[in-house]
């Protein structure tokens, strides 16, 4: 049985959502302790207890101590992983994304294809946007092979969340090909999308965007941000959003393939100028550095790197307890090979099959 503390480099629950995921692949039963001990409520929390069962069914494995606030689990995988349809509610605003992260290197790697219909949050802070997922994320992951798609079926914000994604994934019948981002390059283009839910009549979502393009306009840039407003009578999506909310999410294009995205969500005395003017700050701190992703992809790439076959090279904004953690899993699970040197993240992948 592999032993690990999870109190260790980010503490997050990040350790959580991918152990469990890694040791389903590779057959090996995981303990894990001191889980979440570094955050002001250790322990699993709803959304990461949802993520771990998640996994556990689709591999009809089994799961001890799986409780909102343990402090350590049990997991011993099944023998395949089993695809097809697949429903789950957080219950609660926690992200959809998030659990969508922890299955999809399961389901890539299935005995058939899969579909997940997930509810929950898909906006808030902490966690990755659906739009980031979807306009970067697996724009990177299809460039390696995989074939993933995510439909958004409802907006959903803290605190009633509510929000609907669905999820396919076709199994791969071939290794990952490995992802080489060594050089910026220039910006090709800037685009995004501003959305609100309910909140018209106080013009939310052109502030959000007039407020964003201002500040990129004074670093040179030109950007195409949509404008679109959720409203019960006339929903954005298939199902308008139960409650109000905003979002902000834009995306950097260079003529290298190098990504870079940056998103905030609606909150309590955050006005829409201030989301437009911060989300353009961090793009432009992004695009600035010098890298070839951004500091979200920076980590979140990193597990379908490490079972990519061949050498993957990018380069990312900064070092983060993120990226520490989840480059430790993947080398002490999957038996990656892993180095950074001057911000330059360099992966032997395993080049890992389906058994």
């Amino acid at each position: 049985m592999l032993t690990i503390d999870g109190s260790q480099k980010s503490g997050s629950g990040t350790i959580v959502r991918d152990a469990v995921p890694f040791c389903a692949l590779t057959g090996k039963s995981l303990r894990l302790f001191n889980i979440r001990s570094q955050r002001k409520k250790p322990g699993l929390r709803t959304q990461h207890l949802t993520a771990i069962r998640a996994c556990a069914q689709l591999c009809q494995g089994e799961l001890r101590g799986d409780e909102v606030g343990a402090s350590e689990i049990i997991f011993t995988p099944g023998k395949k992983i089993i695809g097809g349809n697949y429903r789950w509610d957080i219950g609660t605003a926690g992200s959809t994304i998030m659990l969508a992260m922890a299955v999809l290197p399961m389901a890539l790697f299935a005995d058939a294809p899969s579909r997940f219909t997930i509810t929950g949050g898909l906006f808030q802070d902490f966690a990755p946007s659906a739009f980031h997922f979807q306009q970067l994320f697996l724009t990177l992951l299809q460039r390696m092979g995989a074939d993933v798609e995510i439909t958004i079926i409802r907006p959903g914000y803290v605190p009633a969340g509510q929000g609907e994604i669905e999820l396919r994934v076709t199994p791969l019948t071939t290794p990952l090909q490995p992802i080489v981002l060594e050089e910026p390059g220039p910006v090709e283009k800037i685009e995004g999308i501003a959305l609100s839910s309910h909140l018209r009549q106080r013009n939310v979502s052109h502030r959000m965007g007039e407020a964003c393009e201002k500040e990129l306009r004074r670093e040179g840039y030109s950007a195409d941000i949509r404008i679109v407003y959720d409203e019960t009578d006339q929903p954005a999506f298939r199902k308008p959003a139960a409650q109000p909310g905003a979002v902000l999410a834009v995306r950097a294009q260079t003529g290298n393939g190098a990504l870079i995205g940056a998103d905030m969500a609606g909150a309590i005395r955050r006005s829409a100028e201030f989301i437009g003017k911060q989300v353009a700050r961090n793009l432009l701190a992004d695009l600035h550095s010098g890298a070839t992703v951004d500091r979200y992809l920076a980590d979140q790439l990193i597990p379908y790197t490490a079972l990519a076959a061949g050498v993957n090279r990018y380069r990312i904004p900064r070092m983060t307890d993120h990226v520490a953690a989840r480059l430790w899993l993947v080398e002490k699970i999957l038996g990656a090979r892993v180095s950074v040197q001057n911000n330059t993240v360099e992966i032997q992948g395993i080049g890992f099959r389906s058994s």
